[in-house]
């Protein structure tokens, strides 16, 4: 063991010293960069979640909102026969106004679902982007703040 100790040049007392050294360097790292990253990126991955829910019931509400439009749909119709028995000018008329109505309003709703749906996306896909550069801001001011204290050192 002598020999071997010898034939490296190993210095017990360095060698003490640096393991104390990395020993605080993790420490102070632990607590002050990985501890706090690690709750930021549980708590934007809860926030991703609950958005994926969001969205997953906004798409159930639109298919919803589809089928309403199928039934009011096939409900005009079936007025715009009666009315047709009853006189062709009029049930024209009649059932030309239904139609339009009736698409008009489900068209306004899809397109309500489809808009919020996008905004809420936009939404997430820059509040994403907000975090991950918060992060990294926080994590390189760390990083020069831990540097500049070794450098101190």
């Amino acid at each position: 063991m002598e020999e071997f100790i010898n034939t490296f040049h190993i210095d017990w007392k360095l060698m003490l010293a640096q393991i104390i050294n990395f020993g605080l360097v993790f420490f102070v790292f632990y607590l002050l960069a990985a501890k706090p990253l690690s709750k930021l990126m549980k708590d934007r991955g809860q926030e991703i979640e609950t958005g994926l829910s969001n969205a997953k019931e906004n798409a159930v509400l639109l298919e919803k909102t589809k089928k309403e439009y199928e039934e009011v749909l096939t409900k005009a119709r079936k007025e715009a026969n009666t009315i047709f028995q009853n006189g062709k000018k009029e049930a024209e008329t009649e059932k030309t106004s239904m139609i339009e109505e009736a698409k008009n309003e489900v068209k306004g709703i899809i397109e309500n679902g489809k808009k919020s749906l996008e905004v809420e996306k936009i939404k997430m896909v820059d509040e994403a982007k907000k975090e991950i550069v918060s992060l990294a801001m926080k994590a390189i001011e760390k990083l020069i703040a831990d540097k500049k204290d070794l450098n101190n050192l």
